[in-house]
């Protein structure tokens, strides 16, 4: 987990002043890419970031239509969307979902990529920092998934910064043992830093 804080380290150089965005493209309640949003959202506020952190389960929206769209943006999609457009940086968490990125990740990017007035609009995107990180059971952490999110983040405008993080083995890396060693880890780093 140390990774993560080096990751982030490198990915912000001018983290203080930032406001960054925090969320998982999962909706399960007990998602290791939850707990690892939760992990760079501490993190991030730690290194001086002004720090929100959302959980997509308080944004149900409903699976992008343009029909649907012709009544108007559904009011948890325009929510989601201004607070990407507020934000400086945002950092996402995806799990891998047979090779590629949730539904519910790609339905909410989807209407956030949508103005109000029911047309393309990259706001939400363009001149964004995105920090992408993924963990997962298996030995790949979740890279297949994140190689298919960059694609849809910069073909919408978005700056992803380095190539990603995955973290393998997500049962060893969230267990008890390791997430306290995680806040050990991170205090010592950030008193190295101030």
């Amino acid at each position: 987990m140390k990774q993560l804080i080096l990751f982030l380290l490198m990915s912000f150089p001018l983290f203080a002043e930032m406001n960054v965005l925090v969320f998982a493209g999962s909706t399960r309640s007990e998602s290791f890419n939850k707990k690892l949003a939760k992990q760079a959202a501490d993190t991030a506020t730690k290194l001086g970031a002004k720090t929100t952190l959302i959980d997509l389960k308080n944004f149900p929206i409903p699976l992008y239509d343009g029909d649907l769209e012709k009544q108007g943006m559904p009011k948890h999609a325009k929510k989601l969307r201004d607070l990407m457009i507020q934000s400086d940086a945002i950092i996402i968490a995806s799990p891998e979902y047979n090779g590629s990125v949730s539904a519910v990740l790609k339905n909410a990017l989807d209407w956030a990529s949508r103005s109000e007035k029911g047309s393309y609009s990259n706001d939400a995107f363009s001149n964004k920092q995105f920090v992408l990180l993924s963990t997962s059971p298996g030995n790949g952490g979740g890279v297949r998934g994140l190689a298919h999110l960059r694609s849809i983040i910069e073909t919408l405008g978005g700056k992803v910064l380095d190539e990603g993080l995955c973290i393998p083995r997500a049962f060893e890396a969230f267990n008890e043992t390791e997430i306290s060693s995680l806040n050990e880890q991170l205090s010592q780093e950030l008193k190295v830093l101030f």
